[in-house]
């Protein structure tokens, strides 16, 4: 087995469920980057790999929310998944760098949202909690 991948699935074992999230999201963006060197090789079998792999993991990322506990923030995260596999089909149809390359930094935006969210957590109670609030509402395309 791939040492990365034991690395992975260790960190992934002992992890709580919000570092969770932020492991997906750190599989999507690996997956894209190595979708663009791919793209950069003219590798289309790999790209397609990747590209599909990243969409995998965001369609894992949107089957996991819980729209009745979570309120706007699932409605707004469903609609910011649905908006990135658009996307990311868009960019694999168009062989697009450019396209892969905004997915792939609106996956970054988000990922840093949910990493202050568990920081704040291991933080004192008085610190609301509300990064991820504050970093989806401040896109308006994500929102129908």
């Amino acid at each position: 087995m791939d040492a990365r991948l034991s690395y992975r699935a260790a960190a992934a074992q002992g992890a709580s469920p919000l570092r969770r999230v932020i492991l997906l999201y750190d599989q999507a963006i690996s997956d894209l980057q190595s979708a663009l060197s791919a793209l950069a090789r003219g590798d289309i079998e790999g790209r397609t790999r990747l590209i599909n792999h990243a969409l995998s993991v965001i369609g894992c990322l949107q089957a996991t929310l819980n729209k009745d506990q979570g309120g706007q923030v699932a409605d707004n995260l469903d609609r910011f998944y649905g908006q990135m596999r658009a996307g990311l089909l868009r960019a694999q149809m168009r062989q697009s760098e450019a396209g892969i390359r905004r997915q792939m930094a609106d996956l970054i935006k988000v990922r840093e949202a949910w990493d202050q969210i568990e920081r704040l957590q291991t933080a004192p109670a008085s610190q609301p909690a509300t990064a991820i609030e504050r970093g989806l509402s401040s896109r308006a395309e994500w929102r129908a």
